[in-house]
């Protein structure tokens, strides 16, 4: 049986490197809907929208990050991931999470308030995908 065809990933944020490895496919949420990668790609450069990173590895298995927004690099053999701030799937906390989206929510109405709005939509839109990736996870658990 062939060798299948892989990709080198790294994802990186702020705080560390999170992964680095040869994978099978990589799907990110890039800031005009979901892209797919896989090996032989075409070359390009796309900022991400918070949201989810996921990959499967040479031996089947599926990983799931979240990332809050940055960067990622797309070459035919290698992809990289610049994250502004990147979580595990199964770390992500949906107390924290429905709580900064009430807050969020909370800023956006407060027509009173001198908070930042874009900072305010930013929060939301984090704190959003992030409970969307909990819904997924837990519904991929149960199946």
């Amino acid at each position: 049986m062939p060798e299948a065809k892989t990709i080198q990933l790294d994802i990186v944020s702020a705080e560390s490197a999170l992964f680095s490895g040869q994978v099978l496919r990589v799907l990110v949420s890039g800031s005009l809907g979901e892209l797919g990668i896989e090996p032989g790609h075409t070359a390009l450069l796309s900022p991400l929208k918070p949201g989810q990173v996921t990959f499967t590895q040479q031996e089947g298995s599926v990983e799931h990050f979240y990332v809050s927004g940055g960067v990622v690099e797309v070459q035919p053999d290698h992809v990289t991931i610049l994250a502004d701030t990147c979580i595990r799937g199964e770390a992500l906390d949906a107390e924290k999470a429905t709580a900064a989206q009430a807050a969020a929510q909370a800023k956006l109405a407060d027509q009173q308030a001198e908070a930042d709005y874009a900072q305010a939509l930013r929060e939301l839109a984090q704190a959003t995908a992030q409970l969307r990736m909990i819904q997924e996870l837990n519904r991929r658990r149960k199946v």
